[in-house]
């Protein structure tokens, strides 16, 4: 499980360790701290990406990474049962958050929404399922082109990924995005889970269900 101290990543990233490629291949340049600004407020151009009833009388708010294996692990697993069994039969929305400990995290996040809405989760699990294989190297170069892949086997051509990857006005406000409602939200540690206004930390799915049932009997 990752820990946030006081949201030190985001802010290590906004100072000058978010970096953004240009083309497969080129040295990555820097966003430093005059372009990178954070702020309190919820920026209102990032997307909610959310799957599951609007109606739900429970709605989960997870905050995971991309590159946290524990995130990787729930998803593959217990993600799974719940959407079968509460997300599937409208008893749950669910929200899913990113959360930015490095460049990279935050590289796959703008692959993920390369695709838009309806295509955020199926990218996210590819993402989750080749987490090792595409952060294996520990290269940026080697790591962005891994993402570039991922996201051209999702259905995106080459120049929609690079023009996502390049857009350094989408990071920088995903990275307000996330500082302002981890802070909202006291998140320290992925995967966290807000569930109808209530902090959770990572759970095994019977943990989960139990939750999930206690919430849906009140």
């Amino acid at each position: 499980m990752k820990r946030i101290a006081a949201i030190a990543a985001v802010a290590a990233l906004a100072a000058g360790g978010t970096y953004l490629f240009m083309q497969p291949g080129q040295t990555p340049s820097p966003i430093g701290a005059a372009q990178a600004q954070t702020t309190t407020e919820v920026p209102s151009d990032i997307v909610e990406m959310a799957i599951g009833s609007e109606n739900a009388p429970v709605t989960v708010v997870e905050y995971a990474s991309f590159t946290c294996p524990h995130c990787a692990t729930f998803h593959e697993g217990t993600f799974e049962q719940i959407k079968e069994n509460y997300i599937d039969t409208g008893k749950v929305r669910f929200v899913y958050r990113e959360v930015y400990f490095d460049r990279f995290g935050l590289w796959a996040s703008m692959v993920a929404r390369c695709g838009g809405e309806m295509r955020f989760f199926g990218i996210a699990d590819m993402i989750y399922d080749q987490q090792r294989e595409w952060l294996a190297s520990g290269d940026p170069v080697q790591i962005a082109d891994n993402l570039r892949t991922i996201g051209r086997a999702a259905g995106m051509s080459g120049e929609q990924v690079n023009a996502c990857m390049e857009d350094r006005g989408k990071a920088e406000a995903l990275i307000n995005w996330y500082e302002a409602n981890a802070s909202a939200d006291r998140i320290e540690s992925t995967p966290s889970f807000v569930i109808n206004g209530e902090r959770y930390s990572n759970m095994s799915y019977r943990e989960f269900a139990r939750v999930l049932d206690e919430k849906l009997s009140n």
